[in-house]
This record gives C-alpha cells, structure tokens and sequence, in this order.
C-alpha cells in the first residue's frame, strides 16, 4: 500500500540524482502527492464521501461559526432501509455497488457549503450549514427520501429501497457531544414509525434508545437461556363457508421479568436491529413443529401460519432451517404456511422470488400478509408462488360503515379468486363483518370473533371440543 513515507523516501532519491534545475519540481510532487495521501485517508473507500474522522472536522468547524455568529446549523442521520439483509443475501460487491449508488444521490443533493458523509455500513450524515430552520432541514429531508427511493438496478432487475432519517437542530437539540447520539435516536424513531419516514430529536427518544439497548440484551440473554420466557399462542382461523377450522397463526409472546407480557411489536423490532431475529425466528420455527408433532400425537390435524420477516427471508439457510426443524419433529412440510407481508413480498421481488420457491419444493404453503397496506398490485403478487391472500384488519374493521373499504375487499377477493388465490380476512370481531365478508365470498375468517389466541393447551382443549376441528 503506497504510504507517505515511501513515497517521500522515493522522491528524495530522485532528487539526489537530479538537477538542482528539479528540485522544485520535485518538491511539487512530493506536497502534492502529501496532499493526496491525506485526503485518500479522510475519504470512505467505497463511495468516496468524507468519513467520519473528516466529518467530526468539519462539524467542529460549522459549530466555531455558528456560535460566533449565532447561527444554526442541522445534521440529518440517514439510514437505508432494509439494506442488512440485502447486503448478506446478494454479496457484498453487489452492496458496495447499491452504497456507492446512494451515496452518490446524496452527495448530488448537497450545496457546496453541506458535507455528506458514509458513518458505518448503511448509515450517512449529512451537515447542512447555513443557518437552516426545522422547516428547511425537513425538506432536506424529504428529497433525500425521495432521491433514495428512485428505482436502482440490482442483479438485472430493478428495486426500490427507501430510508429513516433523523433530524438534529444546533443547538436546540444538543451539545456537540450528543448531537450526532440524538441524531441517530431521531432516525430510530422515524424507523419504528414505519419505513421511509423522518423524525426530529425529542428529549424522549434518548430515554427510549437506553431502553431499547436494556431490552435487547435481555432479550440475549432469554435466548441464551433456552428461550426463556417466550411462548407462542395460537389463533384459529375458520373457513367462511363450512365454520369448520382451516388452520391457526402462530403469535409470538414474551413474559418479560419486569415488564410483564410483551407482545411481538414491542421486541420484534430491537432483534431486528441488533441481529437476533435470525435466533428468534428459528426458535418460532422449532416451536411450531415440536407443537405439531404433539397435537397430532393427540389426534389433531392442525395446520400453523407462521410469520418470516424480511431479515429471515435474507438468510442463505432458511430453507435448510425449515426442512431440520420438520425432520427433528416428524412433521410434513404442508402442515406450515409461511405468511410474509405485502411490503416484503414487493421489496426485492426476485430475490423473495427465489425463496418462496424453495419453501413450495419443500411442500410449505405461502401466503401473502396485511393486503392493501403496501403499494403493490395482485399482478405483481401473481408472480410469487403464494397460494392465499389475507386482507389487512384495517379493511375489515372499517367494513359496516365505510364503502370505500367494502369496494377494496370486494375488489380483492374478485381479483384473488381469478387469479386462484384464496382470501383470508383477518380481524373479524363483529357479526356485522362477518355477514358482509360471506357476502363478498371471503374464503376463511380469523379475528376475535372466531376465536381469540390461545396457548397451546387452551388451543387443544378448544379443538378436542370443537366439531369444527378436522381429525386425521
């Protein structure tokens, strides 16, 4: 690797050899190639954006004036969606190659007096000077979402990704020690909030990233413990016609130490950020089969959904995972349907493509989850080998006083019918709903109104008593 002191021990030689005539020429190079040396070392290798180290300098600076001048300034926290996953599933040429892409777009947003920067993997900075208020650094913010969500090539075919963003203000929002701290709780939050969002620093994001980071270390350590405190209930879903069961969802649970009953929004999200969903979503999996294994010993012919995440559908050995835990367990593979939802199906269409595909040659079922939230259309669901659709509960409990989600459910079941999908209505809790989705032919009920979720033992007794339980 050329380093400044074998370059200047090079150069000396030369000049040694050369005319005095040279010298100056030669002392030319040697600060020039200095100079270079010196940016190449504050410059990230991938996307040539200042790294943090030049960052930091720069930062001091901006600060300098503002408070000489009393100006402000903002710092925005971006981090690309669901890029991880991406990143582990094609290789790490090919997220070089989506980092260098998006670090270009942001760079191309900047004014002359902005610095954007490649903080870690798939985070940036971005410093804006010139004494910005909220309302200027949240449009900022706006076209650095709408910038990384333009369509990129990725292995021939085109995807979208989008980003979180976090925004800071000098010095409403800190001191220089803890800007860059706030600005990445900010991004966070905008992150929970659902993708491709921006969020400002609040004084209570600070308290809740403590307590995140406090969560997932228990979460660790739950897991290091042979799961202790997780369980999974189950709720049936029945089919519309017959009221008879046509299978039940798997609903992951958490009976934490001090905080009591947990459900899977709360620590679903801190094992995706800090690595543990793979370790939890194999211990879903396991659990689910060793259930199966039971319930059948018991005489029943039950059938599990079972949730998988972008972050599970990224890994290499899903697959392999799957067909051990039915092996370890004795359990045929068309007893599991694997439910992934309308965003994920969508995000990175050849990649889940090449999964799903693997999970039908294994004989599970698939099936597409929380129908209208995303932006895809049954043609481009059509594609995906996925044999059942479920209509998010949004829909449904809007179904007996507004029309508009009455023509979207109808409109749904036509389409998936034609299209030799069979329709799943999620959320049912009315009589009234009920009644209205037999009438637009929905093919299965699940909501409290069939039957709320259950342990595993609660769910047995309800099967054994119920005529509507198939037996094998």
């Amino acid at each position: 690797m050329l380093t400044f002191e074998r370059l200047s021990s090079g150069v000396k030689a030369l000049w040694a050899r050369r005319p005095a005539a040279k010298a100056k020429q030669l002392a030319t190079a040697l600060q020039e190639a200095q100079a270079a040396l010196k940016d190449q070392a504050l410059r990230d290798p991938v996307t040539g954006l200042a790294n943090r180290l030049l960052f930091e300098d720069r930062l001091d600076s901006v600060i300098r004036r503002a408070e000489s001048a009393q100006r402000r300034f903002s710092i925005l926290f971006i981090d690309l969606d669901g890029f991880k996953p991406l990143n582990e599933f094609h290789g790490h040429r090919v997220g070089d190659q989506i980092l260098k892409d998006m670090g270009g777009r942001l760079a191309d947003l900047a004014r002359q007096s902005d610095t954007v920067a490649r903080l870690a993997e798939d985070q940036f900075l971005m410093l804006l000077d010139g004494n910005p208020d909220a309302s200027a650094a949240a449009v900022v913010a706006s076209r650095v979402r709408a910038a990384l969500a333009q369509p990129i090539r990725v292995c021939g075919s085109d995807m979208k990704m989008s980003c979180s963003v976090g925004i800071v203000l000098y010095p409403e929002h800190g001191p220089r020690a803890k800007l860059l701290a706030h600005a990445e709780a900010a991004m966070r939050s905008a992150k929970q909030a659902g993708a491709g969002l921006h969020a400002f620093f609040e004084d209570s994001m600070e308290a809740n990233s403590e307590a995140q980071a406090d969560l997932q270390r228990e979460l660790r350590e739950a897991l290091e413990h042979g799961a202790r405190g997780l369980s999974l209930d189950y709720q049936p879903k029945l089919d519309a016609k017959t009221g008879r069961l046509a299978g039940v969802e798997a609903l992951l649970r958490w009976q934490h130490p001090r905080q009591g009953a947990l459900g899977p929004l709360v620590f679903v999200p801190v094992a995706e950020r800090f690595g543990l969903i793979g370790v939890l979503g194999q211990w879903v999996i396991q659990e689910v089969c060793r259930q199966l294994r039971v319930w059948e010993d018991e005489g029943l012919d039950m059938r599990v959904s079972i949730n998988l995440s972008v972050h599970q559908l990224r890994q290499t050995d899903l697959v392999v995972r799957i067909a051990e835990a039915l092996d370890r367990h004795g359990v045929a593979a068309n007893r599991l349907t694997f439910e992934i939802s309308e965003s994920v199906a969508t995000a990175d269409p050849s990649a889940t493509m090449r999964i799903l595909e693997q999970i039908i040659q294994l004989g599970a079922l698939v099936s597409i989850d929380d129908y209208g939230t995303g932006h895809a259309n049954l043609n481009q669901l059509r594609q995906l080998p996925a044999r059942q659709l479920k209509i998010d509960s949004s829909f449904v409990h809007k179904l007996e006083h507004d029309a508009d989600a009455r023509a979207v459910v109808d409109a749904a079941v036509r389409l998936s019918h034609a299209l030799g999908l069979s329709v799943v209505a999620e959320g049912v809790e009315t009589v009234g709903q009920q009644d209205i989705l037999l009438r637009l032919g929905c093919d299965e009920l699940q909501g409290f109104l069939m039957g709320r979720p259950m342990d595993p033992a609660q769910m047995g007794l309800w099967a054994h008593s119920s005529e509507a339980v198939p037996r094998p």
